[in-house]
């Protein structure tokens, strides 16, 4: 009970094929066809810039670590300064 056979889709079709028209129908499924293009385009896209956001996280990521080892050594070197400053005074 309830599955759509051949039959069943070949009646929806006449019905719609006498409602719309032939040419109706043609626009319809060519709006369909674009619509669905344009979707998997915009995925494409999509997937595209989260692909690029993805690379420009990480290389912001890396300019962050090296950015971190500089002020760790920039602070190393200050704090070996002090102490010889204080060793000396």
């Amino acid at each position: 009970m309830g599955s759509i056979g051949a039959p069943e889709i070949l009646v929806v079709a006449l019905i719609a094929l006498l409602l719309f028209g032939a040419g109706r129908i043609a626009d319809i499924g060519k709006g369909l066809g674009q619509g669905i293009k344009n979707f998997k385009q915009g995925i494409k896209e999509a997937n595209a810039d989260d692909d690029d956001d993805k690379s420009e996280a990480k290389a912001e990521k890396s300019d962050r670590k090296k950015t971190s080892s500089k002020d760790k050594d920039e602070s190393k070197k200050k704090r070996e300064a002090d102490e010889e400053a204080d060793a000396e005074a």
